[in-house]
């Protein structure tokens, strides 16, 4: 049944429109392929010696340009309508002449317009599509107080502009992949030639090319598809909707990925450490964004460790707790009925369900239910004895570490992460959490991004590239690429900073 499909679908890709039909005929072919969509218009221009037909989808062209640079001109054209002369002849910038039925549909469907004159071998394509899309906003997910603020757009053209723009450099290289058998995805491959590593980049391209799949909706399922490893909770291509982040990690030597219809770009090879660094910290003097790195670090550490900490202490190691603060703590949960790691997971839980309550109401309903429902629910848990005061403050400190990942990607998987390391706690104590640590460890030194190491560069150790991942050196100790990346020109920046003055006739 398979092979009996594929060479019914090859038959079909192979299959063009005969020389010399008639309209009555090319109009049946069209509607045929079409299925017969309500929206599919003919429009037809009666001459003395010639007729012409333009066919297309009402609902995604432009009208103005279909009568301002193609109806008109031909109407008032004295030429025989070949193929040739009818190109000449219509003010439209991006055409071309085919025959075959299958082009013809999927250019139709894609906001072209099909110009046939009766008898003729071949028509025209001429694009005058109109696609919905919004301008230029500021970004929302990955907002910064520093820098530019413009977001990418769901529309590809607009966002390689933005890429053009910012980086106007002839090795800009620019490889285009169109993805899906039922929907066409535009997917552009983005790399600088003299940069990039070319291992690196046939990667990207074959992974692409090998999909088979009926559409693909947004750069984050295409991600998905191409990354190395596809059970892990870790993202390990880094998806951003920040053009100014892109083109930085292309001059690094990344290779970047733009898909049409998709507000959001990939980045790869992207390591762990990639996930916690913001374009701020470039924009920021270097010990402001190295204290800013710091601070991520430290908090989603914390964030992982506070709450198992909490439960694994108070269930099997109290003398570890100093005799002060025993005896508030024995106060707190003098009431709460409990065990501690049923009441850390309950409230972790809770903690979840507002976040995602949040996130789904509108704007200001959200925010005003994250701030309300916390304390509420927070004071009525400890007045009715479920938890106690000091896991209130832990589980609050917890869940503000994980919102400080620039990606909100990394931040969810350090949330799911919780759960397993309280559980491991609440059993074993202080052996489940180092257990649990040494496995995320074990995971992490195995997975790969695009073949390289995910820990790069602190597995395997490159020390020059620390000063791109876990701190912010000065920029004239910044004049090499990241080595990870395997650059091919690696320098960036030649002169050094001068540290001495010097007189303007010297």
């Amino acid at each position: 049944m398979v092979f009996k499909w594929r060479e019914k679908k090859r038959r079909e890709e192979e299959k063009s429109i005969a020389h010399s039909l008639n309209f009555d005929d090319l109009k049946e072919e069209l509607k045929d392929s079409l299925k017969q969509s309500d929206d599919l218009a003919f429009h037809k221009i009666e001459k003395e010696h010639h007729h012409i037909l333009i066919i297309y989808l009402e609902n995604i062209i432009n009208t103005d340009q279909l009568h301002q640079h193609i109806v008109k001109p031909l109407e008032r054209t004295a030429d025989e309508p070949d193929p040739k002369s009818i190109a000449n002849n219509i003010n439209i910038g991006k055409i071309s002449v085919t025959n075959r039925l299958i082009d013809i549909t999927e250019a139709i469907l894609n906001g072209n317009a099909y110009i046939y004159a009766e008898g003729q071998p071949c028509g025209v394509l001429a694009d005058i599509s109109e696609k919905a899309s919004r301008s230029l906003e500021k970004a929302e997910t990955e907002s910064l107080v520093f820098g530019p603020k413009v977001a990418f757009t769901e529309s590809l053209s607009t966002n390689m502009n933005v890429i053009r723009t910012n980086i106007n450099d002839p090795n800009l290289c620019v490889e285009e992949f169109v993805l899906g058998s039922r929907v066409k995805t535009k997917t552009y491959l983005i790399y600088i030639k003299d940069i990039a590593e070319e291992e690196n980049v046939n990667t990207f391209r074959q992974r692409i090319k090998d999909l088979e799949v009926d559409s693909i909706m947004d750069s984050s399922v295409l991600a998905q598809m191409i990354e190395d490893n596809s059970y892990t909770v870790f993202p390990q291509l880094v998806t951003t909707e920040l053009p100014d982040r892109f083109s930085i990690s292309l001059l690094h030597g990344k290779i970047g990925i733009l898909v049409d219809r998709s507000p959001q770009a990939i980045i790869g090879p992207s390591t762990f450490l990639n996930f916690f660094e913001s374009t701020e910290d470039i924009y920021m003097r270097w010990n402001m964004g190295t204290f800013l790195r710091v601070l991520r670090f430290i908090a989603i550490f914390l964030s992982v460790l506070l709450t198992p900490a909490y439960v694994a202490v108070l269930t099997y190691h109290y003398e570890v707790i100093p005799s002060s603060l025993l005896v508030s703590l024995g106060e707190s949960r003098s009431k709460v009925p409990f065990p501690p790691v049923f009441e850390a997971l309950l409230l972790e839980f809770i903690i979840e369900l507002l976040r995602e309550a949040g996130a789904r109401l509108p704007t200001k309903v959200g925010q005003t239910m994250g701030i309300v429902g916390g304390i509420v629910i927070g004071q009525a848990a400890v007045e009715a004895g479920f938890t106690s005061n000091i896991l209130i403050i832990i589980i609050a400190i917890s869940a503000l570490g994980s919102f400080t990942a620039p990606s909100y990607a990394i931040g969810t998987a350090v949330r799911i992460i919780r759960f397993p390391v309280i559980i491991l706690a609440g059993l074993y104590g202080g052996v489940g959490i180092v257990f649990a640590f040494s496995f995320l460890l074990i995971h992490l030194l195995k997975l790969t991004t695009l073949g390289r190491p995910y820990l790069s560069p602190i597995y395997p150790l490159t020390i020059a590239d620390l000063k791109y991942s876990l701190i912010r050196m000065p920029f004239q100790y910044m004049g090499k690429r990241p080595e990870a990346n395997s650059t091919i020109d690696s320098e960036k920046m030649k002169a050094k900073k001068k540290t001495e003055k010097k007189d303007v006739d010297e």
